[in-house]
């Protein structure tokens, strides 16, 4: 009789390499409204263009290292337009028709994004900038000397 597979002597690591209260295998088919929400999370290295339904539940989502662009490549509106073509095209012919748009980040490519996601047939209701802005806390990197 084989023996089951034994833990990490580390508490909360299961076995076989499972995590603990994470589903395995595909998620049950999402529900598609005709609205949803449009996220686009530029960085200074890359894109990732997310559509989620009404209730945040993520549709489809593309980034510019997902189309194989590689290094400072990433980091261009014309990557962002590649990303959000992919991504709005399977959002597309799912049934999604209008989108709140969320931007957060500093990156370049944000209204890139959201003008390919409009030009793809999915109308854009409103943007909403949610980059997130401190109030003094941890000190910023050095500025570039080029």
């Amino acid at each position: 009789m084989a023996k089951k597979p034994v833990a990490g002597k580390r508490k909360g690591v299961a076995a076989a390499g499972k995590r603990k209260g994470v589903a395995v295998g595909k998620r049950k088919g999402v529900k598609v409204d005709g609205v949803g929400q449009l996220h686009v999370h530029s960085s200074f290295n890359n894109i990732i263009v997310t559509i989620a339904n009404s209730e945040g539940q993520v549709i489809s989502w593309s980034s510019a290292g997902k189309m194989g662009f590689r290094g400072s490549k990433k980091n261009t509106p014309y990557a962002a337009q590649v990303a959000a073509q992919d991504c709005a095209k399977v959002a597309f012919d799912l049934g999604l028709r209008k989108v709140k748009a969320f931007v957060k980040g500093p990156g370049n490519g944000r209204e890139s994004a959201i003008r390919t996601v409009h030009g793809a047939g999915i109308e854009v209701v409103e943007i909403v900038d949610v980059t997130p802005l401190p109030h003094n806390g941890c000190r910023p990197p050095k500025r570039r000397r080029v």
